[in-house]
């Protein structure tokens, strides 16, 4: 049955990447890994693809004919982000705050507007360890919009893979909802602090949102406070793991070396992690 998981939180510098890694590192299944944290992507450190394929990826963006614009103002009206606006007879189209909807374009009573693809950034193909096939997005430098080439590399993602991995960005905004949105289930990864626990609070509401089932990773587990297990008890939102605050974690992560290769015990337990996400996939299914 293939499955869909991605892996989220709501506060940065969890651990997110961390998990999302090691469950790929822990399957014996085929694993499609999404680095969908297009901003600042750094799975590829922990599965090592060799790259086999890049591609420019871009955003479609208006271009108005003056000869033929009557300056009427629907497309002004028409779009939600202000990203066109009329100006007594003159139409200003702002490129960073356009979404590529296209509503401009189809409104336009005269055709006036036209789309040309404005690059905003690259798809990056290949094989990671263990025959992991990887896709990774990077945004390039300065533009503001992460959210078009997650779409693009969900949309270029192999459809019957048995399992697909996507490592989200941190926060909730735009990004964090187009990872998640037709994931079969997330994990969301937190630690117990006020801060952890603040945001953990946010990615719940996305996911409920989404109507997509989820459970709770819980790293550094022996830092903080037990409000965290609290608010998932009243929630009732499963705890999935719990991994504690270990030394030897943090320095060999901070060189590049996976929690599993460390810890080669969690393989099991992120097998088995994965199992039970597998039986909670079909019962929701079934």
């Amino acid at each position: 049955m293939p499955i869909t998981i991605t892996v989220a939180s709501g506060k940065g510098g969890t651990g997110k990447t961390l998990v999302a890694t090691s469950l790929a590192l822990s399957l014996p299944e085929e694993v499609q890994f999404l680095d969908c944290d297009v901003e600042a992507p750094n799975s590829h450190i922990f599965l090592n693809p060799q790259w086999e394929e890049e591609f420019p990826t871009g955003l479609v963006v208006p271009r108005v004919n003056e000869s033929v614009c009557t300056a009427c103002g629907e497309c002004n009206r028409v779009c939600e982000f202000k990203a066109i606006v009329v100006i007594v007879d003159k139409v200003l189209v702002f490129d960073e705050l356009c979404h590529g909807c296209g509503a401009c374009s189809y409104i336009c009573p005269v055709d006036a507007i036209s789309e040309i693809e404005k690059p905003i950034g690259i798809i990056r193909r290949g094989t990671g360890v263990n025959g992991i096939i990887f896709l990774q997005g990077l945004l390039n430098i300065g533009e503001p919009m992460a959210t078009p080439i997650i779409r693009r590399l969900k949309r270029e993602a192999i459809k019957d893979a048995m399992v697909t991995l996507r490592d989200a960005p941190p926060g909730t905004s735009c990004p964090v909802i187009e990872s998640v949105e037709g994931s079969d289930f997330t994990i969301l990864v937190t630690e117990p602090t006020p801060f952890g626990l603040n945001d953990l609070k946010l990615s719940v509401g996305v996911c409920r949102e989404l109507n997509v089932p989820m459970g709770v990773i819980i790293n550094r587990a022996d830092a903080g406070d037990d409000r965290v297990q609290a608010y998932c008890k009243e929630e009732n939102i499963p705890i999935l793991m719990e991994i504690p605050l270990l030394r030897e974690v943090a320095e060999g992560y901070a060189k590049g070396v996976p929690l599993v290769d460390i810890l080669p015990e969690y393989r099991d337990k992120f097998q088995e992690l994965f199992e039970n996400i597998q039986r909670e996939v079909r019962h929701g299914r079934g």
